[in-house]
């Protein structure tokens, strides 16, 4: 069956019957009766709903092809990969955002799981980023002890390489090695202070590292709006979108 053509709605009818009692009227359900209701393309359009929801429709669709930039370069996520274009563009962006609000931000940080799908050479459109990011997700600063960067960075070692910004590290046999942020080796006597969004720091994805922060402020911004802000303000700027691999993560063999 051809499920985009076909679509299943199962109706239940009760019969309700009334509960003697003193005080005010019951209804209990007393029997069941399901029947199945086929859509298909055999039922015609409705022409008011059509009238209704099509300057909606139209609307909609001239803002999601609206185009904010410009990418030089496709923007792809291989899976094996310790770095990626599309996490590297990912993690810069949200950095950059989230420093103008916080500009003692040290490091961001995202999954690969996160992002939908990968950006191609050309016009950057409202609706890439609303496909490459679909989520309602918020930003989220962390104020993180030095034991739980280096779950964080463990984690990051541990499933092959994440979206980071800010950070940099290298994975030896599974293990985090030479782990520098903002610049400056990782120093075990500080805190240090993470952008990354809601899901992940409500313990999405089984991350490690974040479940226990010296402080969180969640800033109200959607990851889609800071992507969003990011790229207009590169086209604003008169640049293009160019993200490169810098070696920010990489694989000892």
């Amino acid at each position: 069956m051809n499920h985009s053509a076909n679509i299943w709605f199962l109706a239940a009818i009760a019969t309700l019957g009334f509960a003697a009692c003193s005080g005010p009227k019951k209804f209990v359900l007393t029997t069941h009766e399901y029947q199945q209701h086929k859509i298909n393309s055999d039922i015609p359009p409705d022409s008011a709903y059509i009238r209704y929801y099509g300057p909606y429709k139209q609307q909609l669709e001239a803002e999601m092809n609206r185009v904010i930039g410009y990418a030089d370069v496709s923007l792809t996520k291989p899976g094996n990969a310790p770095e990626t274009l599309l996490g590297n563009f990912f993690a810069d962006a949200l950095l950059s955002e989230g420093r103008k609000l916080h500009p003692d931000v040290d490091f961001s940080f995202g999954t690969k799981g996160g992002l939908r799908i990968e950006l191609q050479q050309g016009d950057i459109t409202i609706g890439h980023i609303f496909e490459l990011m679909p989520f309602e997700n918020e930003l989220v600063i962390l104020e993180l002890s030095s034991q739980s960067v280096q779950q964080l960075a463990q984690f990051i070692a541990s499933t092959g390489g994440q979206p980071t910004a800010g950070m940099r590290l290298k994975i030896k046999d599974g293990q985090a090695t030479d782990i520098q942020i903002a610049g400056q080796p990782f120093d075990a006597s500080r805190t240090y202070k993470l952008l990354t969004y809601d899901y992940l720091a409500n313990g999405g994805d089984n991350l490690q590292g974040l479940d226990n922060p010296v402080k969180r402020t969640d800033l109200g911004n959607k990851v889609r709006e800071a992507l969003i802000a990011y790229v207009n303000g590169q086209t604003q700027a008169g640049k293009h979108i160019n993200t490169q691999l810098d070696g920010r993560i990489t694989r000892n063999q």
